[in-house]
């Protein structure tokens, strides 16, 4: 493991140990790993989004509205 020196605002890191207890965090190491974690996988899910709405419209073919909501389901399931 590497090791990351951060300088945070003084009001940031009270909020940052307020939630340690309330999340049952032991570190304040392991919070920012999980902070971490938790944005880039939201950044990854944001990509996958934004690659799905380039695809709409772009079939040739006629898409039902059962087609879509199974589709809409097994995204729902990945995310």
């Amino acid at each position: 493991m590497e090791v990351l020196n951060l300088k945070i605002d003084g009001q940031l890191l009270k909020e940052i140990d307020d939630n340690l207890v309330k999340n049952r965090y032991s570190t304040r190491s392991e919070f920012v790993r999980d902070a971490i974690r938790t944005k880039l996988s939201e950044l990854e899910k944001n990509e996958l989004l934004k690659a799905v709405a380039k695809l709409k419209g772009a079939s040739k073919h006629k898409t039902t509205d059962e087609d879509l909501h199974k589709v809409r389901e097994k995204l729902a399931k990945i995310l």
